[in-house]
């Protein structure tokens, strides 16, 4: 029992031996703080880990708990409870498709979807909160009728879902494409359950693909600063381990040290990131950028797992890295010959690679005779940068700080002098310092041009807008329609002319019949006949000419019909089911039509409304949800890229604090203590400074190649993002240096040194 006390004394004993020791060695602070950053950002990174699996699980939950549940055929008729229900699809300018649902009450005590607690009046929509601050600009309060209310959570798949619910003004009995609905969910086996009546699958991306970013670009970072955060300030630690061993300290001795050291760090880090997720557990959270709700419910589930487990995971394995870092056994220095500077004097040779790397990455894939060499050159042009970047940048600054240090000598500067002599004779401390960073640009450009080309099918809409002329819009009718109800619309419809093309034939031959007044045709720039004529194409400067380009009616033979209004409006009104005909409205004086405004004017006459679009916004809308997941790359990458630079810019003041006492001395020749800011700048602000812009430069170009034909997604904002975020954490950690360094040459006192 008295043993068992001991051990406990003496192990209290040798954690507060730690927490001291953090206290008082020359980069204890710095250490102390890239510990508490590694364990809250991998906390944060394996909490989003977790968060993502309960995004999933709960969409998959809440679509299976609203999926509707379809009658048979034979039972239409016979069921006691129905509700008439017809979905269809829209979509805001550029943006994502979302679903429009058609539902009335038929008979009994027909169901309610989840999300709505009464039913809405004829002609009454309720849409979704996320669909009514999105399409405030659209003015999509009123697009599909008089507002009566918002979708409630609990009938959608997450708070950032579009989703609109509308109750036709003469109901949907009528309607023969309406289901019969009887419930939502799995409550009737004997009915059919159909999916998810919003588009919310169709947006979604596969779970693996979020986990991968956010294990690439959160948790790896995470423990790449982990790594550093260990061995900062090793040094001192070093020395203390053998003089422990010296005095007959065990392991476990040794092991309690380093826990005492890195403990309060460690556990203040988990508790500020359990307190970050429990926000997000508790309260729905909008992530910047990406413009997402973050859903509470969702994570409620798995509260305890992301809010407690995580955070403890993360504490658990920087203490174990920490331990096994201070405990690995260390190569001890054999001889009394000085070391050498072999690995610095390789340097300059890979410096020379570094442009013939560039050159292969960017113009080998052109010389490639196939695919499969194209690619192999363009890897090999990327690898090869990667390992002779960080030589090229240290020999640059090698270099200056050689010409620092004459001009220095020149104008009486000790300042510049001291750390030009640092820089040019410690150029490998300059390479291990922005080899993080440059890695990081290069994989995080990478990454955001493999994502654009998930996108190029938007891109190349995007691009061929400003061809096309935007003064057209094809109008597609929904269901039976009256050719009254067809005249009503045109003639609602300010200043445009309307023209109907209707293909027929089979796809290896096929015409179109182009049908309008006299007034359309000349405004098109078009014959008009007496009562038709044949074209073999349309004329260059016709307003339709770009929608035949965009459209399957391309190369087609063209006959040209003068009709009148009325006919038009019949021959609109019997739409073809196949979808074979397209009611086009152009603008003579080329302006483009508002298409927002022509859906709720289509609203307000048709009874399902129509499918406007200009050329090419079918091929624009389908790429959205790309271009949404591209977001997510870039947030996870700039954040990735902070960590990296973090951890970089921790090391490298930490190896310039542990010299602080050998430059303390300094304070006392020079007069002042401006030595200091000058060293720190080189030493912490300069490479990191060089790696953001001549990193995020290299990484640009070597990412060209990939959206090469297609327009890029390396944008100049996002260029300049990721320069920004390395230049701000220089920037923090140089003044944090400074100050530090500062205060070590203030407290200094000759000693005999």
């Amino acid at each position: 029992m008295t043993s068992a006390g001991d051990a406990l004394v003496l192990a209290r004993r040798l954690l507060a031996v730690g927490r001291v020791a953090g206290r008082r060695t020359e980069a204890g602070g710095v250490r102390f703080v890239a510990l508490f950053l590694a364990t809250l950002v991998l906390g944060l990174g394996l909490a989003s880990l977790v968060a993502v699996h309960a995004v999933y699980a709960g969409k998959e939950e809440r679509r299976a708990h609203r999926a509707v549940v379809v009658a048979f055929d034979g039972a239409r008729e016979h069921a006691a409870d129905a509700t008439a229900w017809l979905a269809q699809s829209d979509s805001l300018d550029g943006e994502r498709v979302f679903s429009v649902v058609y539902l009335a009450p038929l008979r009994g005590d027909a169901p309610l979807p989840p999300g709505l607690d009464r039913w809405p009046e004829p002609g009454e929509v309720f849409l979704s909160p996320e669909l009514r601050r999105a399409g405030a600009g659209e003015d999509i309060d009123r697009r599909y009728g008089r507002l009566a209310g918002t979708i409630g959570e609990e009938g959608l798949d997450e708070p950032s879902e579009w989703l609109a619910y509308v109750r036709p003004r003469a109901g949907a009995s009528g309607e023969r494409a309406a289901e019969v609905v009887t419930g939502f969910g799995t409550t009737a086996s004997r009915m059919a359950v159909v999916g998810d009546p919003g588009r919310g699958q169709e947006n979604d991306k596969s779970e693996w693909m979020f986990q991968a970013v956010v294990l690439g670009l959160f948790v790896l970072p995470a423990v790449v600063l982990l790594v550093v955060a260990a061995r900062t300030g090793a040094h001192t630690r070093d020395r203390r381990t053998a003089l422990v061993a010296a005095l007959g300290g065990r392991r476990l001795d040794r092991a309690l040290i380093a826990l005492g050291e890195a403990g309060p760090a460690a556990a203040l880090g988990a508790v500020t990131g359990a307190v970050v997720a429990g926000a997000a557990v508790l309260h729905d959270l909008r992530i910047p950028y990406a413009d997402y709700i973050l859903s509470s419910s969702h994570l409620r589930p798995f509260g305890w797992t992301a809010a407690v487990l995580a955070p403890l995971a993360a504490f658990l394995l920087v203490l174990t890295a920490v331990v096994l870092a201070d405990l690995a056994p260390r190569r001890a220095a054999s001889g009394t010959r000085p070391r050498g500077t072999s690995r610095s004097a390789w340097l300059p040779r890979l410096a020379v690679l570094c442009p013939l790397a560039i050159l292969l990455a960017v113009y080998g894939p052109e010389y490639a005779p196939d695919p499969v060499s194209r690619m192999l050159a363009s890897w090999a042009g990327i690898a090869g940068t990667v390992l002779t970047l960080p030589a090229a940048l240290a020999t640059v600054t090698a270099k200056a700080g050689g010409l620092l240090t004459r001009r220095a000598r020149a104008h009486d500067l000790p300042g510049t002098l001291v750390a030009g002599r640092r820089t040019s004779t410690h150029p490998g401390a300059t390479a291990r310092l922005v080899t993080g960073v440059t890695v990081a640009l290069i994989v995080f450009m990478q990454a955001v041009a493999w994502q654009g080309i998930f996108g190029s099918q938007a891109d190349e809409a995007r691009r061929s807008l400003g061809t096309l002329d935007r003064s057209v819009v094809a109008v597609g009718v929904r269901g039976e329609v009256s050719a009254s109800a067809v005249a009503d619309f045109l003639t609602r419809v300010p200043e445009t002319e309307a023209v109907l093309l209707n293909s027929r034939g089979g796809h290896e031959k096929r015409d179109v019949t182009l049908s309008g007044d006299c007034a359309a045709l000349t405004a098109l720039r078009l014959p008009c006949p007496a009562h038709e004529a044949r074209l073999d194409g349309f004329p260059e400067g016709s307003s339709l000419a770009g929608l035949f380009r965009w459209t399957s009616f391309s190369d087609a033979p063209v006959l040209v019909r003068r009709t009148d209004a009325r006919t038009l409006a019949e021959r609109a009104a019997a739409f073809d089911a196949d979808g074979a005909s397209t009611l086009a409205l152009v603008r003579p004086d080329g302006q483009p039509p508002s298409v927002p405004a022509l859906k709720r004017l289509s609203y307000e006459v048709f009874p399902r409304g129509a499918a406007i679009e200009a050329p090419g916004d079918d091929e624009l809308v389908p790429g959205a949800p790309n271009r949404d997941q591209g977001r997510w790359s870039a947030l996870f990458g700039l954040v990735g890229i902070a960590v990296l630079a973090m951890a970089a810019g921790l090391g490298a003041m930490a190896e310039f604090l542990r010299q602080g006492r050998a430059l303390a001395p300094l304070s006392v020749l020079t007069g002042g203590v401006s030595v200091f800011r000058t060293t720190a700048a080189w030493a912490v602000l300069a490479p990191l400074a060089l790696s953001a812009t001549v990193g995020t430069a290299v990484a640009a170009v070597l990412a060209a190649p990939i959206t090469a034909g297609d327009e890029s997604s390396i944008t100049g904002g996002l260029i300049l993002s990721a320069t920004a975020v390395v230049l701000a954490v220089s920037v923090l950690l140089w003044a944090w240096a400074s100050r530090v360094a500062v205060r070590q040459a203030r407290a200094w006192r000759p000693g005999g040194d």
